[in-house]
């Protein structure tokens, strides 16, 4: 490997991605003749490829093959340039046979022993590795046929399907028998005494070999293509001598060990640091109050380089502060402070004589929070409560049959569940109401509501946001509870506390619907959440002192980003140097 390379290879592993990029510069100087030295010793590749030629014409002539089509011949003008001994070949003459296989109407489970035949799936040719039991078993009522057979030192590639899983290659090492290949998949052999087949597939995955693979797929569809036999044989092939061919593919498995051992250490890594940074944030949550919160943040802030290094860790970090905020331990309490109970007392007069006045419907009542229903201990001035007991009202919208494009400037629009699901309120995110429908002013979205989503995936169902502005003309849909929220609540609390853990699992537990992708909670269940509630003065502290949170861990994430940007772009201009110097 070179020198450049050598020097900053714990810097290119440790880049985003730098691991998979050190295996393709691995391949990239393998097949450039740049990863092992020369031996002036080795018979130069002209009289390698003198002597299969000669052995080509002995097996044509005896008809063990087909005489060679007349392929383009691939030039050293046409690709990077190759060591003086070196020579470019087309993959043509180094072989002896090339076929394809048989696809019949198969059982779609695999052959269950080697005693059973089986047809193999493209997806067993993986790049570099043969999956075996990938395939699916012939029916007892089909005559195989032992001619398709795979065997050991077969060199297999997709020839149909995705685009992405066309020219897929890998060579046979071993197999179990009674195994065919199916029509999808090309597969040759190469001519004795010359090419070592480890470093035939090694190309057809590598360099300008790979290249010219990608470029010769064909096909109507990127989910439909495949590559022709005669493409495959005007494959360009670097051609070295057959000792050197096999001290670059024992080069390259010894490297790709070594990525192999860099991959696992940083799992291992990443799995220790997860752990450590559970733990220092779990001292977080138990800390008895806000005094003692502070000093264990302090301890923690001293080391927030070395420990929110990840998205993960970040947002793990992010979580912790709405636990901390939703058990009040995140702010000191103030003595003064009314009870939070004395504002449930109010909003609930607030209720009754709206119902009264004939403004609202009588809402139905609530269940009582039982000691049960009380997941851990709150301060004294709090009180646990029901969703709805912070409600005046409650609604739903309407979902009508509406153009698949958002509105223009001032239509009516529908709102999707999307612009209520990632935490901050998206107007953009509706459609457009057709013409020919009348909207309904009663179902427009105004400053101020509270909107939880009604049904959604298993993740996001029941998110919701407050709204603190709107343009006019957007409508709910019936996909989204609206609930006004008394005065006597911050909107933005509830909003945090409806996003905790407690919150998440309890929706998670009364959510109904038959598959993940769609889950569906109603609009009682929504009122019934329990939720703890401080006194009005401490939820506005607390929700000041979260966006303070909130933007030192965007401010982590930005900078991580930033770090992370860098030192993909250093690494790719380490990758560039190692080629050139090569």
């Amino acid at each position: 490997m070179s020198v450049v390379l050598s020097e900053h290879l714990p810097l290119l592993a440790s880049a985003p991605g730098g691991i998979q990029k050190l295996r393709g510069l691995i391949l990239e100087l393998a097949v450039r003749g740049k990863l092992v030295q020369q031996d002036p010793d080795d018979e130069p590749a002209s009289e390698l490829l003198k002597r299969i030629a000669q052995e080509r014409a002995r097996l044509e002539a005896e008809g063990v093959c087909k005489k060679s089509k007349l392929l383009p011949s691939a030039s050293s003008g046409e690709f990077y340039s190759l060591p003086k001994s070196w020579q470019w070949s087309a993959l043509d003459p180094l072989v002896r046979v090339m076929d394809s296989g048989w696809s019949p109407a198969c059982i779609e489970t695999p052959s269950p022993s080697s005693d059973v035949w089986g047809v193999l799936k493209t997806t067993a040719v993986q790049t570099f590795q043969y999956l075996e039991y990938e395939n699916k078993e012939l029916p007892a009522h089909l005559k195989p046929r032992p001619e398709c057979e795979v065997a050991a030192g077969d060199i297999l590639i997709t020839r149909a399907g995705p685009k992405n899983r066309v020219a897929i290659s890998c060579l046979v090492e071993t197999t179990r028998p009674r195994l065919m290949i199916s029509d999808k998949i090309i597969r040759f052999h190469l001519v004795e005494g010359g090419m070592y087949e480890k470093f035939v597939a090694l190309c057809l995955s590598s360099g300008a070999t790979a290249t010219y693979l990608e470029s010769a797929k064909s096909g109507m569809a990127a989910s439909q293509m495949n590559i022709t036999q005669d493409k495959l044989r005007a494959a360009p092939i670097p051609v070295c001598s057959t000792a050197e061919q096999q001290r670059i593919v024992a080069k390259v498995d010894e490297l790709m060990a070594l990525c192999d051992r860099l991959a696992a250490e940083q799992a291992d890594a990443g799995s220790a640091h997860a752990r450590l940074v559970e733990t220092l944030l779990g001292t977080l949550s138990q800390s008895t109050d806000a005094a003692d919160l502070a000093a264990n943040w302090q301890r923690l802030a001293e080391h927030f380089d070395t420990l929110f290094t990840t998205e993960a860790s970040i947002d793990a970090l992010k979580q912790t502060v709405l636990q901390l905020a939703v058990m009040g331990k995140l702010v000191p309490q103030d003595p003064n402070d009314e009870p939070a109970s004395e504002l449930l007392n109010r909003i609930a007069q607030e209720r009754t004589q709206l119902e009264a006045e004939g403004i609202y419907k009588k809402s139905k009542p609530l269940p009582p929070v039982e000691e049960e229903d009380q997941p851990y201990v709150i301060p004294e001035k709090w009180s646990w409560c029901r969703l709805g007991q912070s409600v005046i009202k409650s609604g739903a919208g309407w979902s009508p049959a509406c153009e698949s494009r958002p509105r223009e400037k001032n239509e009516w629009g529908v709102l999707k569940v999307s612009a209520v699901s990632w935490g901050a309120f998206d107007p953009a995110e509706n459609k457009a109401l057709p013409a020919n429908l009348e909207p309904r002013p009663e179902h427009e979205v105004v400053a101020g509501d509270f909107l939880v989503s009604r049904a959604n995936t298993a993740e996001l169902v029941a998110r919701s946001v407050v709204v603190e502005d709107c343009p006019q003309h957007l409508m709910l849909s019936d996909k989204i509870v609206r609930l006004k929220l008394s005065k006597s609540v911050v909107g933005r609390f509830i909003n945090l506390a409806n996003s905790c853990s407690q919150a998440r699992s309890y929706y998670t537990a009364v959510a109904g619907g038959t598959s993940s992708s769609m889950k569906n909670v109603s609009r009682e269940q929504i009122l019934n959440l329990v939720l703890p509630l401080p006194p009005l003065a401490e939820q506005h502290r607390i929700v000041a002192k979260v966006d303070e949170l909130m933007a030192l861990c965007d401010s982590l994430k930005a900078d991580l980003a930033s770090a992370r940007q860098h030192q993909a772009l250093l690494a790719d201009t380490l990758i560039d140097a190692a080629l050139e110097a090569a």
